[in-house]
Order: C-alpha cells, then structure tokens, then sequence
C-alpha cells in the first residue's frame, strides 16, 4: 500500500482536515500532534492526542493516545496510517527536528500550519505531507475531499 500512496497521494477527508485545524488552532500558540487513520490511500479521520513535550514548539504523541487510536482504528476496520502535527509559527514541512525523531517509517508525517502567509484561498492553514524514511524526506500530495 506505500508503494501506491507514494505514487498516487493521499486523500484527507473534509472532516479529518477539519478536527486537525481545530486541534492546531486550539493548541496554539503550541503544537499540537494526533494519527491519522485511515485505509486505501484515505485519511478517514483524525485522532487528536495529548502532546508529552514540555516544549511549546516540538511535539511528543502520548502513547496511551497511541494504543487508544490503534484500538478505535481496529473497531473501524482502519489502521493508523500516520502521524500529524502543527508548525503554528513556520512552514508546513518538516523540521531537521522532525527528521530526526520520525520514528515511524510506514507512516505518513502530516503538518498543518498556522501562519498567515500560508493561507490561500481564504481557508487558514496549509497542509503537507511526508513520508520520512531514514532521513530521507518524500512530499506526499494531499487532496482534501
């Protein structure tokens, strides 16, 4: 299933990119962080979870959040297939910061920004996503639908 993400992207349903602009805008002027579940190149809907970080501008995903959204994707027939979190103050790509703790080579990284130059369209915040592999960071592109 990565291999035909990879080449084709990944769909954000209309209220998983909602409850994830939420939760940033909520958490802010921190980051907040969640998973993503979903299945076939579909992010279904987006799990807000506790960020463990005592640092305002990183993020840690508390693990019993984890293990809760690793069951309600098992009661939805899903899966976790990634990882979000906000920059409320930069860009909507990956950090070396992020680079460096991603920890989750299957999964997809996405980040919401908050900032002002990153609205278009009239809608607040911009989306991106990544796969981050050893390293290496992909662009995954997003369709919200």
């Amino acid at each position: 299933m990565v291999r035909e993400i990879e080449d084709s992207g990944m769909v954000v349903l209309r209220e998983a990119f909602d409850t994830i602009l939420q939760h940033a805008e909520s958490e802010s002027p921190c980051e907040c962080c969640g998973l993503l579940l979903g299945r076939n190149g579909k992010i279904e809907s987006a799990f807000p979870a506790r960020n463990d970080s005592q640092d305002p501008s990183r993020y840690r995903v508390n693990p019993e959040d984890h293990f809760s959204a690793i069951h309600s994707a098992r009661a939805l027939d899903s899966q976790v297939v990634g990882v979000y979190h906000s920059h409320p103050n930069s860009k909507a790509a990956p950090s070396a910061t992020d680079i460096a703790e991603a920890n989750y080579p299957d999964y997809l990284y996405v980040i919401v920004s908050l900032r002002s130059d990153s609205f278009t369209d009239g809608e607040a915040g911009i989306m991106g996503g990544f796969w981050i592999r050893d390293g290496s960071v992909t662009s995954v592109d997003l369709r919200i639908e």
